[in-house]
């Protein structure tokens, strides 16, 4: 370990915090501001989507119509992109002439782009057309993380608003407005830059070039820049290339790097502080963000420390990519998997035994440090929820967030919400394990492969997109139980953090007393820590001892 690489992690963690503020208050103002920030012509704009999906974008919605437009939506667009997949030999901008992909590895994918997961179970530059790439999955890219947006919000609504009306919003304006205000903006100047820095982005055929030794070699272009912007900022992941950001198209210089670093946490840390100023008190956001910092620093340095031989050995250089370094490295697997992005620039696989769990860990905490664009709050306040029912029996009083009281209702659906997660990890995990199509696509027995197979069906059911890599997943029973966790990790969350939030939108909040357990200070931030950690790692620790764990201490100390 260097004091560089140090430095590399302390200066990524100043950027997130320095631009959490500004961020936060933009989207606060864009999700609850009444009028439309910008000029004449914007609200004009907004005006015209409204008109043109013909919704009444000024009614309030209840639980059950704002979560059926969210299925709806989302079931339409997964609907939309299986088409694309299988027919993409008839569809124009095929200048490869690949062909339709199988109804299982259609579905899979589908369904990955749909919950904002983007996993991959095939080499993007050897298997899609241009217009697979750039409309059937970057139209997820942009509305899969505008739907955790608004979800997210409508959750922070529940639990700030005191009407008592038991309304969350509207569904169809804050999709609108995420878009047409934050995503669609941000993503145009953030394209550009990405082809100034040499990312890029063409319409035109594959490129044959001469090597120095005469030979030919092909070099897949595309639209990549225009993908690379909105996988980065919505917490997306999935890579134009089988490379994803370890290549050089995808991810050119180490400032590009960082950038695309800093651009994945940007929302997620931003929707925190969104959330402070909703409850009318920015110290509550600033103690979640802070919990979440302490969470994901130690991750860091634990992965850093243990791919730098601080436990022993001299350092493990297998999988990294040589440009940007071992620190580099191991703090992008650490911001991707804290956040749900699944964007790799180095190969998890190759980690040390430690080195790789930390990924897995950050993945199994439930997509709660910093998390998904969305995704990552409205997880984290049904974290603060229990943390507060558990704040309440500690001293002997009716627990209360924010003058709300929590009650058997409302832990009934934070356990369902905390519940799905294992079920939809642990079951198809073990069933792989233990039967015979399971273990045929692994490469590596024993912890490792067990390793291999949990990592899967996590980063599928956490949304997250990235791979173990060592496991061929493009087949049936592969393809299609990874569909289903993705698709339960995602709409089985979505569903009971949107009744808890509607159920205390409800109730009636009362001033605070003194049993009333404050939620903006440095005790709730380490409470609400513990919670994290005992509730996401100790129920999965069982099956960390018999992978990563197990074979760390099978290696003795080489690592």
């Amino acid at each position: 370990m260097t004091a560089n690489g140090w430095a590399q992690i302390a200066l990524f963690a100043a950027i997130i915090a320095a631009l959490a503020v500004p961020v936060g208050t933009w989207l606060h103002r864009v999700l609850e501001g009444d009028a439309p920030p910008g000029a004449r012509v914007s609200g004009a704009v907004e005006r015209a989507c409204y008109k043109l999906i013909g919704v009444d974008a000024t009614r309030e919605m209840g639980f059950r119509a704002y979560a059926g437009a969210v299925l709806s939506f989302s079931a339409v667009g997964l609907v939309f992109t299986f088409l694309v997949l299988s027919f993409q030999s008839k569809l124009p901008f095929n200048p490869q002439g690949f062909p339709d992909l199988s109804w299982h590895l259609a579905l899979n994918t589908a369904t990955s782009f749909t919950t904002n997961t983007n996993w991959q179970s095939y080499a993007g530059e050897v298997t899609l057309s241009y217009f697979s790439q750039a409309v059937g999955l970057v139209y997820h890219n942009f509305t899969s993380a505008g739907v955790g947006i608004a979800v997210a919000v409508a959750v922070a609504r529940g639990l700030t608003r005191t009407d008592r009306a038991g309304t969350l919003g509207n569904f169809w304006r804050d999709l609108v407005r995420v878009h047409l205000y934050v995503l669609l903006p941000a993503c145009v100047v953030y394209a550009l830059v990405l082809v100034a820095a040499g990312i890029p982005q063409t319409w035109s055929a594959y490129v044959t070039a001469t090597t120095l030794e005469g030979g030919k070699q092909t070099l897949a272009v595309g639209p990549v820049a225009s993908q690379v912007a909105i996988k980065m900022l919505g917490t997306n992941g999935g890579g134009f290339f089988n490379a994803n950001a370890a290549h050089p198209f995808e991810n050119p210089s180490a400032w590009v790097n960082l950038l695309q670093m800093v651009s994945i946490f940007l929302l997620p840390a931003g929707l925190v502080h969104t959330f402070g100023r909703m409850t009318g008190s920015v110290r509550n956001g600033y103690a979640i963000l802070g919990a979440m910092f302490s969470i994901f620093l130690v991750a860091t340095a634990v992965c850093y420390g243990s791919e730098a031989g601080w436990l022993g050995g001299v350092g493990n250089w297998e999988g990294k990519e040589a440009r940007f370094g071992m620190a580099a490295s191991a703090l992008f697997a650490s911001v991707t998997t804290s956040a749900s992005c699944g964007a790799v620039n180095a190969m998890h696989d190759s980690f040390t035994p430690l080195g790789g769990m930390i990924p897995l860990l950050d993945i199994l905490l439930g997509e709660v440090v910093f998390g998904g664009v969305g995704a990552g709050l409205y997880g984290v306040l049904v974290m603060v929820v229990i943390a507060v029912f558990l704040a309440g029996l500690m001293v002997g009083r009716t627990p209360e967030l924010l003058g709300k009281k929590i009650e058997s209702w409302e832990m009934r659906l934070a356990a369902l919400y905390i519940l799905v997660f294992p079920v939809f990890i642990l079951l198809p995990a073990a069933w792989a394990a233990g039967s015979a199509w399971g273990v045929s696509s692994l490469n590596n027995a024993g912890p490792h492969g067990w390793s291999e197979i949990l990592y899967a069906f996590t980063s599928a059911t956490g949304n997250n997109g990235s791979a173990f890599a060592g496991i061929n997943a493009n087949t049936p029973w592969y393809d299609t139980l990874l569909a289903l966790s993705m698709f339960f990790g995602r709409f089985a969350m979505i569903l009971p953090a949107l009744a808890l939030a509607a159920s205390l939108a409800a109730k009636r909040a009362v001033p605070a007393g003194p049993g009333t357990f404050p939620t903006d200070g440095p005790l709730f931030a380490v409470l609400l820590v513990a919670v994290i950690l005992i509730v996401g790692a100790l129920t999965f620790f069982p099956a960390l001892a018999l992978g990563p764990i197990a074979e760390h201490v099978s290696l003795g100390t080489l690592y």
